[in-house]
């Protein structure tokens, strides 16, 4: 078995991407969470990674768009007003789209509840 063949890479790439986004994933996203419209989407696929359901490759493709996601390397940073995120957004939605049927309504609802337990934490603080 070729080690430089991508399908034998997999398991340590994702295991890398996994650490990545269990490290950063939280602190990135409420650093950023009202810059980000995408943020239930992002939180969904968060979630599916996550899930001990999932399967390896659902996992690998979130994964990676995840770890994009906070990895401080982008395409266009995002600090860049306007277009900062849309690269993130352009790399998640294709990977959504690729494992759509694997994103539960039960992934989407935590994100939705964590999202809306988020966004009134931050209008009390605004009062």
């Amino acid at each position: 078995m070729p080690a430089d063949q991508p399908e034998y890479q997999l398991p340590a790439v994702m295991a890398r991407n996994e650490e990545t986004v269990r490290r950063r994933f939280w602190s990135k996203l409420l650093q950023n969470l009202g810059r980000i419209p995408f943020a239930p989407d992002l939180l969904a696929a968060y979630y599916c990674a996550v899930d001990p359901q999932t399967p390896a490759k659902v996992k690998a493709v979130l994964l990676a768009a995840l770890a994009y996601f906070v990895l401080p390397v982008d395409m266009i940073p995002d600090f860049a007003v306007g277009l900062g995120f849309t690269d993130d957004l352009t790399v998640l939605l294709t990977a959504i789209a690729m494992v759509r049927g694997h994103i539960l309504p039960e992934h989407q609802s935590q994100a939705q509840k964590y999202f809306n337990q988020q966004s009134g934490q931050q209008s009390d603080e605004a009062r």
